[in-house]
């Protein structure tokens, strides 16, 4: 290529552009005289420049699509937006508009982003890996598209959230993007209206299920170990049926993780930490209701289970503090056609179908939402809560906000401001009684960012329970007296980069003292994990 063609390719490639920022010297050396405004501007311009026009947009999803193409024109101006305002900005390229970004994903799609490994490539998936133009890939968040948030399979339009999930792990805390990569595995969908959308970009096929699901899976895992050996595996959105199930298989073989199960517990964790600092109480001196039995809600009971044993309580009684309910209502002893991974947690008790009348039987002092059914916690339900327990403690965590089981509103006036809340999407602050209360958003993003950077620093061969533990226990540590007199049992998401590299600090030492490192162990590692993190500054 010559050199006409190199300086003019510079400026769509998102990774080198600079734009407007580009010195005069380097517009010199780099032959980019003309081919942009003389006008040599600091990235604070740019920024004004990119807050203006992202202004005059007027949904979140014209936002969303908004910034996507600003990423693929400067990958740093985008972090540097990002991360000047994480509270106002990851609801736009996370929850809860990327929801509906999925749902309308071949209506909005621009440019491609990651790698689609679909079914007609079985038995080539290490070629198609290979095609990725970087060779040391560090991170690959995955999914297949078959649960979605709370809204379901949307196949191949799914895959906003490996995108979405990645730009945080850079935006929140500072893994270098270069080294990240979202994988949609396209196997189908049984979403009759997508399959009749002619919009829809992926295999017009229905799901493929069993030995042939699995063999894909595997070849899939097989071929990252291959092609990139030193590339932890996310996990993402897997319907219930298949998440628990990859997780066990693999996660004693590979370095892997699922945020839906391990990431979700972690923040629930840390969320109870929180609410034990109000409540002066351990873990092990509550009673655990799931509204949901599937894999987030076991994740969230197994991680409780693991900290009630490190507190001195016996594992089997431990599991039974643990209460799940699932679309037949209450999970007990009888409940047949259970998975094995719900059967410690299911004990013996009469059936009982309505929540409100569970909740008065099994008499919870923590409600966890987990079922994507909005408004599930109802008025009857929390005032039930709030007639058992002085100080209820109510975690909402299912999301889009759509989906959440109630709202922080209701959930504090039902209660006449009792309620210890938190919730899976953000909701604003609000005052009851004169008084402020605002509410934690338990989101993932507070967890799993931070396991990768500390993942990435240490080159971890493993990702394990204990590392989820201790990240809960570094993000709840770093929650003020004064957070808490506002019933925010998180750090303000502000603080979330500083937050994240404080937790991935913790875990790192952690991954270091169990000998999962692949490098040597420093002298400082919060200096040497926060060398590793990445700055969108212009260099």
């Amino acid at each position: 290529m010559d050199g006409k063609h190199t300086s003019f390719d510079l400026l769509y490639n998102p990774r080198l552009n600079k734009g407007t920022a580009f010195s005069e010297e380097e517009r010199k050396r780099l032959g980019l005289i003309g081919l942009i405004p003389d006008g040599v501007e600091d990235s604070e311009t740019q920024l004004q420049r990119q807050r203006i026009q992202l202004e005059q947009k007027p949904t979140a999803l014209d936002k969303y699509v908004y910034l996507s193409e600003l990423q693929d024109r400067n990958e740093r101006l985008y972090y540097q937006l990002l991360t000047s305002d994480p509270a106002e900005f990851m609801p736009l390229v996370y929850t809860p508009t990327v929801g509906e970004a999925c749902q309308k994903f071949g209506h909005i799609m621009r440019r491609p982003k990651g790698l689609y490994v679909s079914l007609k490539r079985k038995g080539h998936i290490k070629d198609v890996l290979r095609n990725w133009p970087v060779e040391d890939v560090r991170f690959i968040v995955v999914t297949d598209g078959e649960r979605i948030l709370g809204l379901g399979d949307l196949g191949v339009c799914g895959m906003g959230i490996p995108i979405g999930k990645l730009a945080l792990y850079t935006a929140c805390a500072g893994v270098p993007p270069e080294h990240t990569l979202p994988v949609m595995l396209d196997v189908g969908t049984n979403n009759e209206a997508f399959l009749e959308d002619p919009l829809y970009p992926g295999l017009r096929m229905k799901r493929i299920e069993g030995a042939a699901y699995d063999e894909f899976l595997d070849e899939f895992v097989q071929a990252v170990q291959e092609v990139f050996p030193r590339c932890c595996i996310q996990f993402e959105d897997f319907t219930n049926r298949t998440a628990m199930p990859l997780l066990a298989r693999y996660r004693d073989q590979v370095c892997c993780f699922n945020d839906d199960i391990q990431g979700t517990a972690s923040v629930a964790v840390a969320g109870l930490f929180g609410a034990n600092r109000i409540l002066g109480k351990q873990l092990r001196d509550h009673t655990y209701l799931f509204f949901g039995a599937g894999s987030a809600a076991v994740g969230i009971a197994d991680l409780i289970c693991q900290q009630m044993v490190r507190e001195g309580m016996p594992s089997d009684q431990a599991h039974r503090h643990c209460w799940l309910v699932n679309s037949r209502g209450l999970v007990t002893a009888d409940t047949t056609g259970l998975s094995e991974f719900q059967l410690p947690f299911a004990h013996p008790h009469s059936a009982i179908k309505d929540l409100a009348e569970i909740v008065e039987a099994v008499k919870p002092s923590v409600l966890v939402g987990v079922s994507t059914i909005p408004h599930s916690f109802n008025r009857k339900v929390i005032e039930a809560m709030a007639r058992i327990n002085e100080r209820p403690v109510i975690f909402p965590y299912s999301n889009p906000t759509s989906k959440s089981e109630c709202t922080a509103h209701e959930a504090i006036e039902w209660s006449q401001g009792r309620a210890i809340f938190a919730s899976g999407s953000p909701f604003p602050p609000l005052h009851y009684k004169d008084r402020l209360f605002v509410p934690g958003q338990g989101n993932n993003v507070y967890i799993y960012p931070a396991i990768g950077l500390a993942v990435f620093a240490t080159e971890a061969s493993r990702v394990t329970d204990e590392m989820f533990l201790k990240a809960a226990e570094s993000l709840a540590a770093q929650v003020t007296d004064q957070d808490l007199a506002v019933n925010l049992i998180y750090p303000p998401m502000a603080n979330i980069h500083d937050a994240s590299v404080e937790v991935a600090v913790h875990v790192a030492e952690l991954i270091f003292d169990r000998g999962l490192a692949r490098v040597p162990r420093p002298a400082n590692i919060a200096e040497f994990v926060r060398s590793k993190v990445y700055s969108p500054e212009y260099c």
